[in-house]
C-alpha cells in the first residue's frame, strides 16, 4: 500500500509539533482530508448559494471575496473539479487577476441555515470564457436573470476537501422573501450597491493619494527577509555570509514554477538561508512559551459529516 502524504504546510507541521498537536492533527487528515469530492460533498456543493473566495497574487499580496448566486451556481463538474461563474461585479477584476498570476485559491461554503457545517476546497483555478465553457458543458443552463449570465468561468482543480466543524458557526435564518427587496444582480446604480456606506468616496478630494506597501526584494520569500531593503541588505551581508561582490546586483528571478525560471545570485541565497534560520528560529521561541493543550482538552470533536465510505 503505498505510504499515505500528510497534507498541509511545513508550517502548520512545525506549530502542531510544538504545541502537541501532531497526533491530533494526524487523526483529522486522516479521517477528514480529501483529496477530491465525495458524495455528500458534490451534493452539499450542488445546494449552496454563497461561498467566501481567497487568493493571492505572485507576491503573495491576499484578497478575500464574496460570491453568491442561485442554488447551483456552482457546478460539480465531476469528483476532482468544479466551476463557479464571475458575474458583471465593479470591474476591479481583483480574484482574476490574481488567478491569472497565481492559480492557488481557497474556498470556504458555509451553510448558515439549514445543516450549520462547512466546507474547505482548495485548489488550482484555469479562467476559462464561457463561450468555451459551454461549448465543453452544453447543459449548462442559461440563468434568465441578464445580471446572472457569466461573462466568465473559473474551474477548480480540487486538491484539498475537507469539514468545517459547527462549533464557530451562528445558527442563521433566511429572511422571509416578502421581507426582503430583491437583489440587484449585475446593477451600476450606486444606491442599490451600497453606496458610499462606509464614507470613502466623501473623503476622497481630502486624503493623501493612495501608497501601496514597498516590495523590495519580491523574490525572495518566506517570512523575515521577505521585504529586506537593499539597505539592509548591505548591512547584513557581511554578517550573514554575503559575498559583497554580488550586494546592489539585480535580483534575479525564482527558478520555481508560476514564478519563471532562473538562477539567484549566491551571496543573497546565502543571505536569504540564514535569515529563515534565524526567523524559524523566533518561531521555535515564540512556540517554546506556547501551552500545549492536555489529554483531557483533547477531545473527539465533530467527525463524520462529510463521511468517507465512498472512499
Amino acid at each position: 500500500m503505498p505510504r499515505q502524504e500528510r497534507p498541509g504546510s511545513d508550517g502548520e507541521h512545525l506549530v502542531q509539533q510544538r504545541l502537541g498537536t501532531t497526533e491530533r492533527a494526524d487523526r483529522f487528515y486522516g479521517d477528514q482530508v480529501l483529496d477530491h469530492l465525495n458524495v455528500r460533498m458534490r451534493e452539499f456543493v450542488a445546494r449552496q448559494e454563497m461561498f467566501f473566495l481567497a487568493t493571492a497574487d505572485r507576491h503573495g499580496d491576499c484578497d478575500s471575496t464574496f460570491r453568491a448566486g442561485p442554488p447551483g451556481f456552482v457546478r460539480v463538474l465531476d469528483d476532482r473539479t468544479l466551476a463557479y461563474p464571475e458575474y458583471r461585479g465593479n470591474g476591479v477584476m481583483a480574484s482574476i487577476g490574481n488567478i491569472s498570476e497565481n492559480p492557488r485559491l481557497g474556498i470556504l461554503m458555509i451553510d448558515f441555515t439549514r445543516d450549520r457545517i462547512g466546507l474547505h476546497i482548495n485548489g488550482r483555478a484555469r479562467v476559462v470564457m464561457d463561450e468555451e465553457m459551454r461549448a465543453h458543458h452544453p447543459d449548462l443552463p442559461v440563468d434568465p436573470v441578464p445580471g446572472r449570465r457569466a461573462q466568465l468561468w473559473v474551474t477548480v482543480e480540487v486538491e484539498e476537501a475537507y469539514i468545517h466543524c459547527a462549533k464557530h458557526i451562528p445558527h442563521l435564518q433566511k429572511v422571509p422573501a416578502q421581507q426582503r427587496g430583491a437583489r440587484a444582480w449585475g446593477t451600476d446604480d450606486s444606491k442599490r450597491k451600497g453606496g458610499d456606506f462606509f464614507g470613502a468616496a466623501a473623503e476622497a478630494s481630502e486624503r493623501p493619494p493612495f501608497r501601496r506597501a514597498a516590495r523590495t526584494n519580491e523574490h525572495l520569500r518566506g517570512g523575515l527577509h521577505e521585504d529586506t531593503d537593499e539597505a539592509a541588505y548591505q548591512g547584513a551581508a557581511a554578517v550573514y555570509g554575503g559575498d559583497p561582490a554580488h550586494v546592489g546586483l539585480p535580483h534575479a528571478p525564482r527558478s520555481e514554477p508560476g514564478y519563471g525560471a532562473g538562477t539567484e545570485v549566491s551571496g543573497r541565497r546565502d543571505f536569504v538561508e540564514e535569515l529563515n534560520a534565524e526567523f524559524l528560529d523566533r518561531v521555535e521561541r515564540v512556540l517554546a512559551r506556547a501551552q500545549p493543550r492536555r489529554p483531557a482538552e483533547d477531545e473527539a470533536g465533530f467527525r463524520g459529516w462529510f463521511d468517507r465510505r465512498d472512499g
